[in-house]
């Protein structure tokens, strides 16, 4: 196979932490440690010389893709502009899930949702909502995450203790959704589009039931 390099950099792009050298060989037996680092590096140095938006850093013992800090400054301002976005359904359960339980691992958190949340888990970290915050003292040693500063300010909070109840976040979820059905009945009468937000679907119930609600 000759193209190992960039199946490790399709891993780098899907994984939802830094990627570790053990992760590649479970997949690229036929490769030594020492081999997967090398091409690791040869990915790193590639970013690096083409100027690229997205850098290869070594971090928590992994490898893992961030954005170069050299376009900060277009970054803050990109960011500003999507703080007004709403977060969708998916992404409050899971930021609630962590905002509550953290230090929490992702199998932890899409336990209690009932569904895959790589992706939302992503959304939330590139948003900077959310950080790895260490491992769990388990095995295989699975990241924990937390919330950030950047949290806090996009929300209006000075610190985690001013977070509301379990219940009232609960409830505050359920009457948005009643609020989104109440819409999507208005401009359209497509079933499917309704059962996407209805609260008493079984990943919604568990995620509620859960967070005390």
């Amino acid at each position: 196979m000759k193209n190992e390099k960039y199946v490790i950099e399709s891993f780098l792009f899907v994984s939802g932490g830094p990627l570790l050298i053990d992760q590649v060989k479970g997949v690229l037996d036929h490769l030594d440690p020492h081999a997967i680092r090398n091409l690791f590096n040869e990915l790193k140095t590639e970013y690096e010389d083409n100027g690229r938006g997205i850098k290869i850093v070594e971090i928590a013992g992994g490898f893992q893709m961030v954005t170069n800090p050299d376009f900060s400054d277009y970054l803050k301002k990109y960011y500003k502009r999507k703080h007004v976005e709403r977060l969708s359904r998916p992404a409050l359960e899971t930021l609630a899930i962590i905002a509550y339980k953290q230090p929490i691992t992702r199998l932890d958190i899409e336990s209690i949702r009932g569904v895959n949340t790589d992706g939302v888990t992503r959304n939330l970290s590139d948003k900077g909502l959310i950080r790895i915050v260490g491992r769990k003292d388990i095995s295989g040693r699975p990241f924990v995450y937390g919330t950030t500063k950047q949290f806090l300010e996009y929300f209006g909070l000075s610190s985690l203790g001013e977070l509301p109840k379990m219940e009232e976040f609960s409830n505050l979820l359920t009457r948005n959704d009643k609020k989104k059905n109440s819409s999507n009945n208005e401009k359209t009468n497509d079933s499917s589009e309704v059962k996407d937000t209805d609260t008493s679907s079984p990943q919604n119930k568990a995620t509620s039931d859960a967070l005390g609600g």
